[in-house]
This record gives C-alpha cells, sequence and structure tokens, in this order.
C-alpha cells in the first residue's frame, strides 16, 4: 500500500495512534499534516516524520472545538500540499478520565459532557464537513472517523464518549458516504475495543486473550486508506478481539 503523492491530515497526531497513522503515511511514500492542540508535542512530532524524509510533514496546533481553527487547518494542508486525499480524526477520549470528574452521570458537571461531546463528535464533525469541501473539489479522497467499542457498550463512567462514539457516529459516516460517493470521496470508520496505548487498557478482557497493538490499529487505517478497499463506505469496522460478543466481560 503506497501513498506516493498522497497527503493525510491527521487530528490528535502529536502522540499515540495518531503520530503513528502520520509515521506509517510517510514511510509509504505519503505526506503528513498533523494537527494537534499541544503545540510543543507537535513539533517534535513533525521533526521526527522530518527525519524520516525532508518536508514530508507539517504541523498546525488546532483545537478541533473551534470550526475556524479547523478550516485554517484544511487550508494550510492545501496550501502547502496542494491536496487532502486522507482525513483521519484521531483526536478524542473519555471525558471524565480526562477532567478527572469522576462520579455518577447526574453528577458529573455538564461542563465535562460538553467537552466529551465536542472533542469526540463535533469535533469529527467539523473536519469531516470542512474537509468534505476541499475533497470534492478534487472528486477523490478518504475520510475515516475513529469510533470505539465503548459506542457499542455504553458506559456509565464516560457517557459522553460512549454516546459519540455509537449511533451518532454510525449516523455521520452513512451519511457523509453518502453525500461522497458521487464525488468520489468514501468514509468510513474505525471502532477499535482495549488498544495498548494506556497500560488500564491491558486489563479489557477479549476473546483475542489481549488488547491490541497500535499498529493493528494502524493497519486497518492504512488498508481502508488504499486503492485495495475502494469497495469499501459507509460502515463501522470495530476491531476489537472479539470483545462486543463475549458473554461475560467482566
Amino acid at each position: 500500500m503506497r501513498f506516493d503523492g498522497k497527503t493525510v491530515l491527521i487530528t490528535g497526531a502529536a502522540s499515540g495512534m495518531g503520530y503513528l497513522t502520520g509515521k506509517c503515511f510517510v514511510e509509504e511514500g505519503g505526506r503528513a499534516v498533523l494537527t494537534d492542540i499541544d503545540a510543543e508535542a507537535l513539533e517534535r512530532a513533525v521533526e521526527s516524520l522530518n527525519a524520516i524524509r525532508e518536508d514530508c510533514a507539517i504541523g498546525v496546533v488546532c483545537d478541533v472545538r473551534d470550526y475556524a481553527q479547523v478550516c485554517a487547518a484544511r487550508d494550510r494542508a492545501v496550501e502547502r500540499f496542494g491536496s487532502i486525499d486522507l482525513l483521519v480524526t484521531m483526536a478524542g477520549g473519555a471525558e471524565t478520565r480526562i477532567k478527572q470528574a469522576y462520579g455518577e452521570f447526574p453528577d458529573i458537571p455538564i461542563e465535562v459532557y460538553d467537552w466529551g461531546l465536542d472533542v469526540n463528535l463535533k469535533g469529527q464533525f467539523y473536519f469531516d464537513h470542512a474537509v468534505a469541501r476541499q475533497m470534492r473539489e478534487q472528486k477523490s479522497g478518504v475520510i475515516i472517523n475513529i469510533g470505539s467499542i465503548t459506542g457499542e457498550e455504553g458506559s456509565p463512567g464516560c457517557v459522553a464518549y460512549a454516546t459519540s462514539k455509537s449511533a451518532a457516529m454510525n449516523g455521520l459516516v452513512k451519511s457523509v458516504a453518502q453525500f461522497g460517493m458521487p464525488h468520489g470521496i468514501r468514509c468510513c470508520c474505525v471502532a477499535p475495543g482495549p488498544v495498548l496505548t494506556r497500560p488500564a487498557m491491558a486489563n479489557m478482557k477479549t476473546l483475542a486473550g489481549r488488547a491490541a497493538e497500535p499498529q493493528e490499529i494502524v493497519d486497518l487505517i492504512l488498508y481502508l486508506a488504499s486503492d485495495k478497499a475502494a469497495f469499501i463506505t459507509g460502515t463501522t469496522i470495530l476491531i476489537d478481539g472479539g470483545r462486543n460478543v463475549m458473554f461475560n466481560k467482566n
């Protein structure tokens, strides 16, 4: 799967699977536009990719909750590389963990849930909307949104995250795919189960008896982005080691 001459725009790309996606894309001949809210980490990530191949990556500091910043990131990508061939909306996270707000559903401040919905749902929606304009102009492109096994299971501890990663994401992906096909645009969702991006993930049970390595998730993303997946659009692919079909997850 070579991506020579192709450009990927990735959110949440200063670390973790966002960074790994950019690194693998560059190693396969492509160019990467990394966005993140953490300016220092973003600078380090871009330097690392440019060490692989000179001038193959740029960084744009972006808060996915701000549509003006989202459009600015899109415009910078096109200005620098001329196209956006792949969008991967990796930015996100469980609001109660990130905001360190614990308790039962009605006891969590609504501002915490606002943050979760804004980052996990609206952030992906904003980037899909902004980048779809460019892809329509190009008459080509692939959009890959990120869901989660939590969207299938629900979670009393991170309700906004579960809401964003379930039917809401499914509806977004199906709708963007329906819009996109006449314009040569595909849209899919990758919904991981536990991934070893945090040690706690290793404690989540799967039929496979382990959590996924980040590379396994990125490999699926790259496959969906490639011409090998030209017949796949409008669907969510759960990559969870069989967790969703387990009878006992405790």
